[in-house]
């Protein structure tokens, strides 16, 4: 996602300059060239020594160095995006006010690209009235604004004023300016997680199902320019991308429901969700008390949600199921591909080591119609995710 990019860092005077460690890093090793210009205030907090071996580049803090010029404008036309982290109250208050007193300042002012800074400072010089209005100034002026988060600041105190994660950073840079557009007017829906089907109040059945997966794909797609609606299970997994529309479920039934009201408008379909395929006959109203030494519970089929969508499918539209196997893989993939009416099955199996439900890493093969196999090494459920969606883009653009 970052791989060319060319990311400026510009360090202000906060404690929170030691968090430009760790977001430096991350970039660098998500591909991205970046630079760093500092205010001679931030080298107090952190070592330009540690960021220039970090970011791979020498660290520019003053307008002339031994007799030579440090060219601001060329730097704010170099980047791809100017990120200032942390931002402090002082260089906020300059930058709202149009003053060039540094290198940091006199290159935001002639950069081109866009700007993203990320607030740090203590509770009440964050509420004070004038950052507040410095704020709403700067963000008049086009730039970005990341909002602080709360926690406990270098004063002791709990509040408002922290700088977010890196993490939070990478996010947001990803998801608002480097996006590419291989997927744009697409429209995908996803299904991720368990379902789970009541027995009682208190008991249900399910399965292991963690939603790595499919979570994964909603972002590889996402981040491809595709518009992503995901239908989760019960899961604890989340994605840190807030355009991505997610439908909460639980049962098989939700489920099912869920994706026939936006099929329909979906361009492609990727049935990654582990349903059940049965549930309880009958729910009952009250818990069940411990009676008897055996218990039959009495099952009912569950309605196949890939199988149903494959007899609604237009020829405009691409339906990817999983097959999760643990006997006769290839041969009950292929069946389940043709008895589904879906453009590609894939297959991973329980038999591979460090594959299947709960691990963050997985080993798939993908089957079409046309009797085509592409197989792929053990990878990270992420990377997996990158393959699949690649797969499905050159199968729809042949």
């Amino acid at each position: 996602m970052f791989s060319g990019k060319k990311i400026l860092v510009g360090i202000t005077g906060s404690i929170a300059a030691y968090k430009a460690i760790l977001l430096i890093r991350l970039l660098v090793k998500a591909g991205a060239e970046v630079k760093v210009v500092m205010t001679s205030t931030a080298t107090n907090f952190v070592s330009p020594l540690v960021l220039s071996t970090i970011s791979k580049n020498k660290v520019l803090i003053n307008l002339s160095e031994a007799g030579s010029w440090s060219n601001h404008v060329m730097l704010g036309r170099w980047a791809d995006v100017f990120l200032i982290a942390p931002l402090s109250c002082q260089t906020l208050a300059k930058m709202a006010n149009g003053l060039s007193d540094n290198l940091l300042l006199t290159t935001y002012l002639s950069a081109i690209c866009p700007v993203v800074v990320t607030p740090a400072m203590d509770e009440d010089m964050w509420h004070h009235p004038s950052t507040q209005k410095n704020i709403l100034t700067i963000k008049g002026y086009g730039n970005h604004v990341l909002e602080v988060e709360k926690g406990e600041l270098a004063s002791g105190l709990f509040g408002e004023g922290r700088m977010v994660e890196p993490t939070t950073i990478l996010n947001y840079l990803a998801e608002n300016f480097f996006r590419t557009h291989e997927f744009k007017g697409k429209k995908v829906l996803i299904t991720a997680g368990p379902t789970v089907e009541s027995i009682d109040p208190v008991r249900y059945i399910s399965n292991h199902s963690t939603g790595k997966m499919g979570y994964a794909l909603a972002e590889a797609f996402y981040l491809r320019g595709a518009e992503v609606i995901l239908v989760s299970g019960p899961t604890n997994q989340s994605l840190p991308f807030k355009g991505v529309a997610i439908k909460r479920v639980n049962s098989s039934d939700e489920m099912f429901e869920a994706c026939v009201e936006c099929f329909n408008d979906v361009s492609i379909a990727v049935m990654c969700a582990a349903v059940a395929d049965y549930k309880p006959k009958k729910v009952e109203i009250n818990k069940l008390k411990k009676k008897e030494e055996e218990w039959v519970l009495n099952l009912t089929k569950t309605v196949d949600i890939l199988q149903y969508l494959g007899t609604k499918k237009r020829k405009d539209q691409f339906i990817a199921g999983f097959a999760l196997e643990t006997n006769n893989e290839k041969e009950n993939a292929i069946v389940k591909l043709k008895n589904k009416n879906a453009d590609c099955m894939i297959l991973n199996s329980l038999n591979d080591e460090s594959t299947g439900f709960g691990f963050d890493t997985n080993k798939i093969s993908i089957f079409n119609r046309l009797g085509e196999e592409v197989s792929f090494d053990l990878k990270t459920k992420k990377e997996v995710a990158i393959d699949i969606v690649s797969y499905i883009f050159s199968k729809i653009n042949d």
